[in-house]
């Protein structure tokens, strides 16, 4: 069964990609040229920061998930959105992580603070792999179909 990979950016903290680097599928780092030019070839999940503190012109979506979700091929096969947050950024936690999926139509699967738990790594985990066998059987029944 192909397991949904996870496109995440990181910014030099590394909170993200410690998450991202324990959940047991593949990841790619969005902050590597190689991966934001990049075009999936299937289903895949986004994992994103919000940095938003308060300041009405900054935006919260990194720029490099902006680039990377330029291309109409990485939009239409988006299947869900995750992010990473502070709670000190109060009602601008999570914001870019919801208003990515609110823009996407796609679903919210999972939000964490800063670098994790181990209860949310595993949680998250378990939101994946019952992802990666939805699609599989959407992908059976489309075959045939």
């Amino acid at each position: 069964m192909r397991r949904t990979p996870v496109y995440y950016y990181s910014s030099t903290s590394g909170l993200v990609r410690a998450f991202a680097e324990r959940l047991d599928r593949p990841v790619r780092n969005l902050a590597e040229r190689e991966h934001r030019s990049s075009e999936v070839d299937g289903p895949w999940v986004l994992l994103t920061p919000s940095y938003k503190t308060g300041n009405p012109a900054n935006d919260t979506i990194p720029e490099a998930v902006r680039r990377f979700l330029r291309s109409p091929v990485n939009r239409r096969a988006l299947v869900g959105v995750m992010g990473s947050g502070n709670r000190n950024f109060g009602t601008h936690y999570q914001r870019a992580c919801r208003e990515i999926a609110e823009r996407s139509g796609r679903p919210v699967l999972f939000e964490f603070e800063l670098a994790g738990t181990p209860w949310d790594v595993a949680r998250c985990r378990e939101i994946l792999d019952d992802l990666d066998v939805a699609l599989a059987g959407a992908h059976a029944e489309a075959a045939a179909g």
